[in-house]
């Protein structure tokens, strides 16, 4: 997105709403196995909350890139919409679903489950996943037509778009890319944590995104690219 010339502050609630919506599912797919430390989930229910998060964080993007492209606001100030909506929207949600499953209000969805919770324990899933991403991410980016269209987009957007290139699907592909990898950071950090807490889950996260961005473009002009860049900010970030 910060390549493509926008900003995306919403990293942080896109996290929390994700994590909030993959906990929903599984409570509501598997409510007895939500409840007990004995009881498995299974790996279709699994499977099925984790295809329903990525979507979710499609749609998340899409919404991003209308409000930018068609209602004609600002990048900052619609992804600053959704760093307030999205995380008391997932607040709602907890406390509606809990309430109709479990039969009280509450603000946490607790996940047992060791199958699950070894997606982000495990040491090589996440470490694997990040690396995957980073290499696909650094092929499109340098290897690619795309790539270079989003380069050219965040360097001057009415060269970019008098020369031919759709800029508002470029902006599209940009935010629902963002939103789509925050909700894979919010599927991996419930599994952390074991549980999905809307007031607390992903607070913060967003600055953490810009400033591993940050890096990488510093590490970029300084001789390295920028995805191993963004890699060398996000691990001393986390660390």
């Amino acid at each position: 997105v910060i390549i493509a010339g926008g900003i995306d502050l919403s990293s942080g609630s896109v996290i929390c709403f994700s994590g909030t919506i993959c906990g929903t599912i599984l409570l509501l797919l598997a409510p007895e196995a939500m409840q007990s430390a004995g009881v498995p989930i299974g790996t279709r229910t699994i499977a099925i909350a984790i295809a329903g998060t990525l979507i979710v964080g499609l749609l998340i993007g899409s919404l991003h890139a209308w409000l930018i492209t068609v209602v004609g606001l600002p990048p900052f100030v619609a992804t600053l919409a959704t760093l307030i909506g999205l995380r008391s929207f997932a607040w709602a949600i907890c406390e509606n679903v809990t309430e109709a499953v479990i039969g009280g209000r509450s603000t946490q969805i607790r996940i047992f489950d060791p199958a699950f919770r070894y997606l982000a324990t495990s040491v090589w899933i996440p470490a694997l996943i990040f690396a995957a991403l980073a290499l696909l991410c650094w092929v499109m980016l340098s290897r690619t037509v795309l790539g270079r269209h989003l380069y050219a987009l965040g360097g001057n957007e009415e060269a970019a778009r008098l020369s031919g290139i759709r800029t508002d699907r470029l902006k599209w592909f940009a935010y629902c890319l963002s939103a789509v990898f925050s909700s894979i950071a919010g599927i991996l950090y419930i599994g952390e944590v074991g549980q999905a807490e809307p007031p607390t889950l992903g607070r913060g996260y967003e600055l953490n995104a810009i400033a591993a961005a940050v890096v990488g473009g510093c590490s970029l002009q300084g001789g390295l690219g920028s995805i191993p860049g963004t890699v060398l900010g996000a691990f001393f970030l986390r660390t």
